[in-house]
């Protein structure tokens, strides 16, 4: 049997199973998205595919009734283990006017709601970093236990919004994670055009918080930095840059085409590397799940997912009347 490495991270057989769940409910749903946008039913979709095992790693590090998630778009497996489910996704997905994010309003990926304290994302990508940092400031001030976790991908760290919100969280000691995805690609632009250090985590040093570059196929790896920097978070030590590293396997969006920048082999070889599927051997290796657990747990998902897709095409839009709703004080 292999080794067990999530009891030494303090993980349970039922907490790892979670995890394994909550990855796989992020896939299918996305796959589901896919094919209802080619068939023309929704009009947009931007993928987690790929970066679910960071995403859902983390967020199992936190504490996920007090700590504030500020996700970008892709994090469909943040959301997840934050408490939204599969219905409230694609009634996103549809623009209905249940849509727990706005209510229709909002393209999807800008996931917002208060119950489970996902702060709502901007379409301005980074915009959610400075929004992390005064949570933090806040919670600090008024002596709340908390720390905020907020995400992006490696492209969008070269904007001012990340280098004002990481100086300011170095500078206050404020307890912030901030997790860059580096999925290899800013839509169409690779890694080494769009950045000159080696590591998004060797920009830390310059804003006086420890940097921690990770592999991001590892669910348990980035739960165990993730759970470091909550720890130090929460005692008063500050900030954290973690970097999980991953692969996008879609293209950008819907609207995207990567073969005009990519070459389709390395996709394919991407796709030996797939989280799910690595996390699905360890899982076997070490006793917790059986091929017919796999099956189960693959069955039940795709149930809900069905349930999900039936619910939000027949719910109903928003009314025209309402449009102005939500914008100033209502």
């Amino acid at each position: 049997m292999a080794e067990n490495r999530h009891k030494t991270l303090g993980l349970s057989d039922q907490d790892v199973l979670e995890m394994y769940e909550t990855m796989v409910m992020a896939r299918k749903i996305d796959e589901r998205m896919w094919l209802l946008n080619r068939s023309g039913k929704i009009p947009f979709v931007i993928s987690c595919q790929g970066q679910e095992a960071a995403q859902v790693g983390a967020a199992f590090a936190l504490d996920r009734k007090k700590d504030y998630a500020l996700p970008y778009y892709r994090d469909m497996g943040v959301v997840l283990a934050f408490g939204m489910t599969a219905k409230q996704l694609m009634l996103s997905g549809f623009a209905k006017a249940e849509d727990p994010n706005s209510g229709g309003r909002q393209m999807p990926g800008h996931f917002g709601q208060k119950e489970n304290r996902i702060v709502t994302g901007s379409s301005p990508v980074t915009t959610q970093v400075p929004h992390a940092v005064g949570i933090a400031l806040a919670g600090k001030m008024e002596k709340k236990d908390l720390v905020t976790f907020v995400t992006f991908g490696e492209g969008s760290s070269n904007q001012g919004d990340f280098h004002e919100g990481a100086n300011f969280a170095g500078v206050h000691k404020l307890p912030v994670i901030f997790m860059c995805e580096n999925n290899k690609y800013a839509i169409s632009v690779p890694y080494e055009k769009q950045v000159a250090c080696e590591k998004i985590s060797d920009r830390a040093i310059g804003y006086g918080m420890p940097g921690y570059t990770v592999d991001g196929n590892d669910p348990l790896e980035v739960y165990q930095a993730v759970k470091e920097a909550a720890d130090r978070g929460r005692r008063g030590e500050g900030p954290t840059l973690i970097e999980a590293i991953s692969y996008r396997l879609t293209p950008h969006s819907s609207d995207d085409d990567d073969r005009s920048y990519r070459g389709q082999e390395e996709v394919t070889e991407a796709k030996k590397n797939d989280p799910i599927l690595k996390f699905a051997v360890y899982l076997k290796e070490t006793g917790v799940m059986t091929d017919e657990k796999e099956k189960e747990i693959h069955d039940e998902i795709m149930k809900v997912v069905n349930e999900a897709t039936d619910y939000a095409e027949s719910a109903p839009y928003a009314d025209a009347e309402s449009a102005h709703k939500y914008v100033y004080a209502e």
